[in-house]
């Protein structure tokens, strides 16, 4: 993810506002987060510049060491 972030003032309707917040607390995300994704997405879509990172992916990341999700394996640690 990018370390530096812009502040950016934006002037939006109150009804485009409320449309995107209502969004937002359907996908269980801040306002902010919504919009940046939507942009991002948009962007995208129209070829977003390789200077940019992508958009991560939601939810828990997945477990590593094997390619089945099942628990990763561990040494033997036995007598021996």
């Amino acid at each position: 993810m990018c370390s530096a972030s812009r502040w950016v003032p934006l002037r939006l309707d109150p009804a485009v506002h409320g449309a995107l917040a209502a969004r937002a607390a359907a996908e269980l995300r801040f306002t902010n987060a919504q919009l940046k994704c939507r942009l991002r997405r948009t962007l995208s879509e129209r070829r977003l510049p390789r200077t940019v990172h992508p958009i991560p992916k939601r939810g828990r990341p997945p477990k590593s060491g094997t390619g089945d999700g099942g628990p990763a394996p561990t040494p033997d640690t036995g007598p021996g």
